[in-house]
């Protein structure tokens, strides 16, 4: 169980130890071929220190790494905001973001594919401007007199957040919402209203799987809070679990915990709702609204 940073040093280290024994090199001789210690190369590969994104880039090259997705990938985990040099648009919002939700948002950019339990509030990558202010606000209270502007670029960051949705190829989304997400009401009737319109809408997106997991389910195993787990269509040895928690984020990376959360997630979905029998279920409450 480690934070950002440390699991991101980890997976990396382990994705380019197997591209190394793929090309039939060991070490030292990768070690050689770039003029480095063969300790450098190891301490690398086992994350117990950071690396430079142009380390990593003489690495790819000695390992004869050409697909532009996987370097991408592995060069935001070095740090590097993209093969170009160029920064992500989250880093116009450092100054506000803490960096485990960076460490989250970077995560979430270059995954193909999420799966999220929600059970207290709708996921931000489907809430609507409204919504997401009002959950914001209540995250930011009792900030000083500058926390109009910080709520203003922190419900930027969220709704600018669901452009991967959009992109090509599009995050495949897949959530299973608890009842209680659907009835807890954040920011008023007429925002809930829309927000629960807004599901519906997004639902219908081919990218979109949505459930809901009645009352009527009685006790789960998701009682015991939500998560999300982060796929990567490059490899799945970069897959994370990400288990957020009022000050922080852990990031669960062993093979047991992620195949434990995965079971846990196909679990839920056979007891939720089907996704259109969910629609039917998020109109009804929309419309009682």
């Amino acid at each position: 169980m480690q934070h950002g940073p440390a699991v991101r040093r980890r997976k990396l280290g382990a994705e380019l130890r197997t591209l190394r024994t793929g090309a039939g090199l060991t070490s030292g001789e990768a070690a050689r071929l770039v003029g480095w210690h063969q300790s450098k190369v190891s301490r690398i590969e086992t994350g117990s220190s950071g690396v430079k994104p142009a380390d990593v880039r003489l690495l790819l090259d000695v390992y004869g790494v050409a697909d532009p997705q996987l370097r991408e990938l592995l060069l935001v985990l070095a740090g590097q905001d993209d093969t170009a040099g160029r920064h992500h648009w989250w880093h116009a919002y450092r100054g506000v973001l803490p960096p485990t939700y960076r460490d989250f948002i970077s995560l979430e950019s270059q995954a193909s594919a999420m799966r999220t339990l929600e059970t207290s509030v709708i996921p931000g990558l489907l809430q609507t401007p409204e919504y997401a202010r009002a959950v914001t606000r209540a995250a930011v209270g009792g900030l000083d007199e500058d926390a109009g502007d910080r709520l203003d670029a922190l419900v930027e960051v969220r709704l600018a957040r669901q452009d991967v949705l959009r992109s090509q190829p599009p995050l495949e989304l897949s959530a299973v919402l608890d009842e209680a997400v659907l009835h807890r009401e954040i920011g008023g009737p007429d925002v809930m209203a829309r927000q629960l319109k807004r599901l519906i809408e997004a639902a219908r997106y081919p990218q979109v799987r949505l459930q809901v997991l009645p009352f009527a389910a009685g006790a789960h195993i998701g009682i015991t809070g939500p998560f999300v787990i982060f796929s990567f269509s490059s490899t799945s040895d970069l897959d994370v679990v990400v288990l957020d928690h009022l000050t922080s984020s852990l990031y669960l990376e062993r093979k047991e915990d992620l195949q434990a959360y995965t079971e846990a997630f196909n679990t839920l979905q056979f007891h939720a709702l089907s996704p259109d029998d969910s629609l039917d279920y998020i109109a009804a409450i929309g419309d009682s609204v």
